[in-house]
């Protein structure tokens, strides 16, 4: 028996919080004054500066965050892109798992929307016009919000027609 696998790969740019950018370029600041204080004599200002520089690292890699959707056969991947430099793999999702897939604005997703679940967003983190993002309901205990390829969505709809939606 031949197993027919498909492969689909999304990379999605999450928008970047404001608190984020702002304590990046704060700690950033504050690391240069510390380095400008031990290089005038100071040495008490080099564990500040190194506490600083390393929370400016940290936010550096929180600020510019990416989302990686791999779908194979019938397995949905999602890692997480780290200023293009670490990646951290999320999450993984089963399709026939899945409860519902739908445009987030959907009616379809009327029946759902009172159930107390996990939210779980690996979407660009903004409504645009058009809103492109889709909910996922799984198994009832979380739901996803991702921003999906049409290709992805085609995909996952193939193998799944009776619980993806794209109206």
């Amino acid at each position: 028996m031949q197993m027919s696998e498909t492969y689909v790969e999304c990379l999605v740019k999450a928008k970047s919080k404001w608190v984020m950018i702002f304590l990046k370029y704060l700690l950033i600041g504050l690391t240069a004054v510390f380095v400008l204080l031990v290089l005038i004599g100071v040495i008490l200002a080099i564990i500040p500066g190194a506490i600083t520089g390393v929370g400016a690292y940290f936010a550096t890699l929180y600020s510019d965050l990416e989302y990686e959707y791999l779908y194979l056969d019938k397995e949905l991947v999602i890692d997480k892109v780290m200023a293009k430099s670490r990646r951290k793999r999320v999450a993984a999702y089963q399709v026939d798992r899945m409860e519902i897939m739908a445009p987030f604005r959907s009616h379809r997703l009327d029946n759902y929307k009172n159930r107390q679940v996990k939210i779980r967003d690996y979407s660009i983190g903004e409504e645009q016009q058009p809103d492109l993002r889709y909910a996922v309901y799984y198994e009832g205990g979380e739901k996803l919000i991702l921003s999906p390829s049409q290709e992805m969505v085609k995909a996952i709809r193939n193998v799944a027609p009776r619980k993806v939606f794209t109206d």
